[in-house]
């Protein structure tokens, strides 16, 4: 039996995408995707941004 199967907890999708074969993929295909991971690393970036900010408006709410 694969135990993956029973697993509660599905594989992390960064895994999957770099174990991805990227032979079949065109020129074209492989330009989109490079679109979407940059358009996600902004989305990253941003929300990483943001939290920092929240941190540090807490830290500098409740500093003693």
């Amino acid at each position: 039996m694969d135990d993956d199967f029973f697993s509660s907890r599905p594989e992390d999708p960064l895994v999957q995408l770099a174990r991805q074969d990227l032979d079949p993929l065109s020129q074209d295909e492989l330009e989109a995707r490079i679109a979407a991971l940059e358009a996600e690393i902004e989305r990253v970036r941003s929300h990483q941004e943001a939290a920092f900010r929240h941190r540090s408006a807490a830290d500098a709410l409740f500093k003693r």
